[in-house]
């Protein structure tokens, strides 16, 4: 006689037609920075969100800043996706972001101003995110003159309470986008713990309590439409119909919590990774990683720097780069190009395409760099022509293509952008 077997399956009821094992989802596009952020990812970013469904944030939070220049119109984007320009796209930010709130709606009315219009309706917030609060940004500040007066050094933070916001996410402490949205009094009793917990390590530190859970409530309200559950959202981004979905990265892997120059980084993963923790994606779906760098290397805040120019060259590179930073407005350190953090960043990003941001404006000096790192430079000729008219691989000059080739040659990853100028024009594709 035959035999039956009874199989028990637990897989949730399938919503539509059976899926092929194989069938493994729409994949996704990821766009890091290769240095120490700036590196004009923003740029990069905007040229592909024009032709996105989704565009994600996964990381870091209004420490980031992206500037867009679209029909002469400058946009400053902090916390929101730089694909939020787009009319026809989804913007997401996901789990692993920490979110101000009162930065997020003041950058937002800002853009609305410019001209960005209908925002709200094209954002998602996932319910999972973790809030950033005043008293972060206020604890942030206290953090750096504290590491001032013990080491006589701090972090160079951006004081937006990054740091601080993180740590209360990894001590368990900290309050997510549905702790807000969900029992009021309950987030109240946890939001008055968190504030007692920081005074009594920063006794200086005074909050408003009151207040501050009286405007939290009206931002809860304000935010409750855009927010959803992350993770089903992403899944069904992944496997629905047909999408072009895309990461952007904030920050850079020199910057990244793991892998950048410890302690001078930030206090997330700005590396390939953080896509699949900060917005729930699983590594099979990632598909081509954009690696972007500028032509030289600018870097904000402390931190080793082995190529920096503490000279006239640095200084001319940060005028005639415009090197300030979006989100501090500090001046950026200038230098070289250094090739050795590119290829560190490919080694653990894997970038499958790249793309240089170059400027008018490479100069070579005598290389009297003395250092703790010993520089081994390789020296190129200048092209002393302005670059920013150029749209096509060969209406660059010979020496900038050279100079763009040895990149390529070293990195060992193909060049896809050549960017000129600021604006969404001022893109050479190369294939």
């Amino acid at each position: 006689g035959g035999r039956t077997r009874a199989i028990a399956t637990t897989a949730p009821a399938a919503a539509g037609p059976k899926r092929l094992r194989n069938d493994m989802g729409n994949k996704v596009t990821v766009v890091l920075g290769a240095q120490w952020g700036d590196e004009g990812k923003g740029k990069v970013v905007d040229l592909l969100a024009t032709e996105a469904d989704v565009v994600c944030r996964c990381q870091g939070g209004n420490n980031a800043g992206h500037t867009v220049v679209v029909d002469g119109k400058e946009y400053d984007f902090h916390l929101l996706p730089s694909g939020i320009i787009n009319p026809k796209s989804i913007s997401l930010i996901g789990n692993g972001v920490v979110i101000h709130l009162p930065g997020l709606f003041e950058e937002g009315d800002k853009n609305e101003k410019k001209g960005l219009k209908g925002w709200e309706k094209r954002l998602i917030v996932s319910d999972r995110a973790h809030i950033v609060f005043d008293f972060h940004q206020v604890v942030d500040g206290l953090q750096e003159t504290e590491r001032q007066a013990q080491e006589g050094k701090n972090i160079g933070t951006t004081k937006k309470g990054i740091g601080p916001a993180y740590s209360s996410k990894a001590s368990r402490t900290g309050l997510r986008v549905c702790d807000l949205l969900g029992d009021f009094k309950d987030f109240s009793t946890r939001f008055k713990n968190l504030v007692h917990q920081y005074q009594s390590m920063y006794p200086s530190l005074t909050v408003d309590v009151e207040d501050q859970l009286k405007k939290l409530k009206e931002y809860a309200e304000r935010l409750r439409p855009m927010v959803r559950d992350g993770v089903y959202y992403m899944y069904e981004a992944l496997h629905g119909s047909p999408k072009k979905i895309l990461v952007e990265g904030a920050n850079a892997a020199l910057l990244d919590i793991d892998f950048g120059t410890y302690p001078f980084v930030t206090s997330s993963n700005c590396t390939v990774g953080g896509a699949c923790t900060g917005l729930g994606i699983p590594p099979l779906n990632i598909g081509d990683v954009f690696g972007v760098a500028k032509a030289y290397t600018t870097r904000v805040g402390i931190g080793a720097f082995p190529t920096e120019q503490l000279n006239a060259v640095g200084e001319l590179l940060q005028t005639r780069g415009h090197e300030v930073g979006v989100t501090t407005g500090r001046k950026r350190r200038c230098g070289w190009l250094d090739l050795v953090i590119v290829r560190y960043a490919h080694m653990i990003n894997g970038f499958t395409f790249f793309g240089i941001i170059i400027r008018s404006l490479i100069i070579i000096a005598n290389m009297d760099v003395l250092q703790k790192v010993e520089v081994e430079y390789e020296t190129f000729p200048g092209w002393k022509t302005d670059t920013s008219a150029a749209r096509k691989w060969n209406d660059l000059p010979a020496k900038a293509q050279n100079y763009i080739r040895f990149i390529e040659n070293h990195i060992g990853v193909p060049i896809k952008w050549v960017g000129v100028g600021k604006s969404r024009e001022c893109m050479i594709q190369m294939f």
